[in-house]
This record gives structure tokens, C-alpha cells and sequence, in this order.
């Protein structure tokens, strides 16, 4: 079934006292700013007022320090969002599509009561002319509201490939409504192809006075299709898995890397006993997919396999979240002991 196996003990009674632990090591705060920034990319109210005006910036990559330079000069007759006062508070944010994960956002300051705001700021992203040009940039205009929602005034898009970079003046454009197609853009991560097996307490035949027989949950990580790919050369990527509460060492487990392949195919099997029955219900298989390289690794996306209650031994847990396609397929693995159960899970930015 697999070239590599791997097998771990999970201690759940550990963490039945502080469960609301699990959420803050260091390595679940580094998928939790990643994703914050990945659902701030389209979060706000964009149906308050029309997008309308201008923006004026130019663009230019400086070759010599390896940076892709973005003046943001100026916006004008942008959209007033308090019709009472008659004012609007507007920035400029940017992305680079498709992973907004990994680039993360950059803005300008906030200009005050102005539908005509003045920036003269430049926003900088450290990365290799090669992989820009297989970026889009995404330029938006937001109205900031310190005490509510931030609403959306209008965007731009420009593929990066087909940019004359001879062009460093500054040029207007007129600001379009939300793209539908950069929104679906975010979602779209890849599908995971694995299978589950719960075995049972005592169903091995294990028993034995010293080691009392507990329950297994089997992870057989198979393949995944349609990666991002963040270089021409595709992607380095590998999966790591934790089985929520517990985020220690013992619980961290990962596959090897596989190199410039969209498509990579794992073929791993991880094994978590010390699972009674009754763990099962707040307990929660993360999987998650990262872009290997020697200073950090970029998070690509991930699932949650559990039940999606929101709660863990009766506290409130952020990352029990399951899609229903998670926990249809969690439910599934529950109600069939010692069965292998299949599945194609689109990945996510948790």
C-alpha cells in the first residue's frame, strides 16, 4: 500500500485539561498567519457602494536588488462610502496572484475624508524576475473602517507576463468591481487523494496488562493534483500531519518531498494509535501541503478531517472547522470499522 510507513502514539487524556493549547504552537501560528492573510485577501463589504475613479501608479522591478516595485501615486473621484459625512477613508493594498499566501499583502497608509487621496509610496516585493512573470498583480482601493467591516472600492489586474517593463511612468486606470475570477482563484489549491481506516480498541488482539488496547487511525496519503505552482519549475512539496490537540513532536508527522511536480505523488501511510472510540468525535486529522526551500517553507493549503463542531473536550477550538466534504468523510471512516474509506478532498486555506 505504501513505500513508507510511520507509526505514532497520540495522547489524548494530556490534553483533555487544555485543549485550547493545540492552537498556539509555534508551528499552527505559522499556518494561522499564513492563512490570516489569505482571508483577508477579498474580507470586507463590497456590496455598500460601486466601484468608480482612478488610480495612478507605475511599475518596475530593480534588477540589481531582485525587488518588484509598485508607486502607488494617487486615486481620484473614488466612491463615497458615508453619504452623511460624505467621506471616505481610502488605501491601496496589493497581491500577487495566484498565491497570495506566500507574497502576502502590502499597503499604503490611510489618507483621511478624501475621495481624491495622495499616496507617493512604494510597495515593495523581494522575488526573482522569473517567477514574477508567471504573477498577476492585484491592485485594490479600500474605504478603512477601524470600528466595522472595510469596504471595497475597486480594483485592477494586470498580467505580469505581458507588462512592457520598458513602461516606469506613471498611468492611470480606471478602477473595475470585484473579479469573480481572482475570488474563485483563492479557493482552488489542488485535491488530495487519500484514503482512512479506523481500527477499533481490541480488534488487533493487542491486550496486554502493561499496554491496554487502544484504538488506530490510519492516514494513507496517495497524491495531489493541481498544485500552485510558485516557479517555473514547479513546486518541492511535502504533507505534514497532526492530529489536533496535540501539536508536540510526538503527534508531527510528515512525507518526503517531492521535486518539480504539480502532480506529486506520496504514497504515504501514517499510523496514530492510543485513539479510544469516543476520541474520534473531537479529534481532528489536519493535513497540510507545503512548498519546501532552504530558508522557510510556503504553506499551499491543507484539509481537517473531524466533525467540524467547533469544539474539542468541550472547548472552543478554532481549527475544528471541517468542511462538509470533511466531515461526510470523517462520519464515513466512523460508521465503517477496519474499513478503508476513499476520498478526493480539495485543499484549502484553513
Amino acid at each position: 500500500e505504501s513505500d513508507t510507513a510511520s507509526e505514532i502514539s497520540f495522547q489524548f487524556n494530556k490534553h483533555k485539561k487544555t485543549p485550547s493549547t493545540g492552537s498556539h504552537s509555534s508551528d499552527m501560528a505559522s499556518v494561522s498567519s499564513v492563512s490570516g492573510s489569505v482571508l483577508s485577501v477579498y474580507s470586507g463589504d463590497f456590496g455598500s457602494v460601486d466601484a468608480q475613479g482612478t488610480v495612478e501608479f507605475a511599475l518596475d522591478y530593480d534588477e540589481k536588488n531582485r525587488e518588484f516595485q509598485v508607486h502607488v501615486s494617487q486615486c481620484k473621484d473614488l466612491a463615497v462610502v458615508d453619504e452623511k459625512k460624505g467621506r471616505s477613508d481610502p488605501y491601496v493594498k496589493t497581491y500577487l496572484l495566484p498565491d497570495k499566501a506566500r507574497m502576502g499583502k502590502r499597503k499604503t497608509s490611510v489618507k483621511k475624508r478624501t475621495v481624491n487621496p495622495i499616496y507617493n509610496e512604494v510597495l515593495r516585493y523581494k522575488i526573482e524576475k522569473m517567477v514574477l512573470l508567471i504573477q498577476k498583480l492585484n491592485l485594490s482601493v479600500w474605504h478603512n473602517d477601524p470600528l466595522g467591516r472595510n469596504s471595497f472600492l475597486g480594483e485592477i489586474e494586470i498580467d505580469l507576463a505581458s507588462w512592457d517593463w520598458s513602461n516606469r511612468k506613471l498611468n492611470w486606470y480606471p478602477l473595475k468591481p470585484r473579479s469573480l475570477s481572482a475570488v474563485n482563484g483563492v479557493d482552488h489549491r489542488g485535491v488530495m487523494n487519500l484514503s482512512i481506516k479506523y481500527v477499533p480498541p481490541g480488534s488487533l488482539g493487542k491486550v496486554c496488562p502493561k499496554n491496554p488496547p487502544s484504538g488506530e487511525v490510519h492516514i494513507w496519503v496517495k497524491d495531489i493534483k493541481d498544485l500552485l505552482q510558485l516557479r517555473p519549475s514547479g513546486v518541492d512539496s511535502f504533507v505534514k500531519c497532526y492530529v489536533l490537540p496535540d501539536t508536540s513532536k510526538k503527534s508531527y508527522q510528515k512525507t518526503r518531498v517531492i521535486k518539480r511536480d504539480t502532480n506529486p505523488v506520496f504514497n504515504h501511510t501514517i499510523v496514530y494509535d492510543g485513539f479510544h472510540t469516543e476520541d474520534l468525535k473531537d479529534a481532528c486529522v489536519e493535513l497540510t501541503v507545503w512548498d519546501h526551500e532552504k530558508l522557510t517553507n510556503h504553506f499551499l493549503g491543507g484539509i481537517r478531517l473531524g466533525l467540524g463542531t467547533g469544539l474539542s473536550y468541550g472547548v472552543s477550538v478554532n481549527w475544528m472547522d471541517s468542511t462538509q466534504e470533511e466531515v461526510a468523510f470523517w462520519q464515513e471512516m466512523m460508521s465503517a470499522a477496519n474499513e478503508w474509506i476513499e476520498g478526493l478532498l480539495p485543499l484549502r486555506s484553513l
